[in-house]
């Protein structure tokens, strides 16, 4: 058995670049870095910043792509993997990057930023929704659905 996931907290590096494959899925993609504190060998604290290309699909895409920008504050679930690649001088590189599967905002809007999205006051927006898994049907189709509409 084998399980491969990661969770980052983390700053976004640019602004989320969305386009769609040729069947007309969406796909995101922008930097992330993540910060932490060290000492280094003389004892002195440093910042160690990691950097990752990080990919998402679908609706969690067009979410990022609406709600972020670069400096913007994001959680992210996914599976890890490192794209080794050779660069001009012909030295072999790497990058980690992510297949994003969750996405969660963190933080608040300023006022002037709220939209549909949502449309509570400022004092009591306190970080987005989660923008992973299918939007749930309205209670009304649940309602009407007879046994016959049930698929199990």
């Amino acid at each position: 058995m084998s399980f491969n996931k990661i969770i980052l907290v983390g700053n976004l590096g640019k602004d989320p670049e969305l386009r769609y494959t040729p069947q007309g899925v969406a796909v995101a993609s922008f930097s992330m870095a993540t910060n932490e504190k060290k000492k280094d060998a003389t004892g002195e604290r440093v910042d160690v910043t990691t950097w990752f290309k990080i990919t998402l699909w679908r609706q969690i895409a067009e979410n990022a792509a609406k709600y972020l920008t670069k400096g913007s504050a994001v959680y992210i679930e996914g599976r890890l993997g490192v794209e080794e690649w050779t660069d001009r001088d012909n030295n072999n590189r790497y990058s980690l990057s992510v297949q994003a599967t969750d996405m969660q905002f963190i933080g608040s809007r300023s006022d002037g930023d709220r939209n549909e999205y949502d449309q509570r006051p400022a004092a009591e927006q306190s970080s987005f929704p989660a923008t992973t898994g299918p939007a749930e049907p309205p209670p009304t189709a649940i309602a009407n659905a007879s046994d016959d509409d049930i698929p199990f």
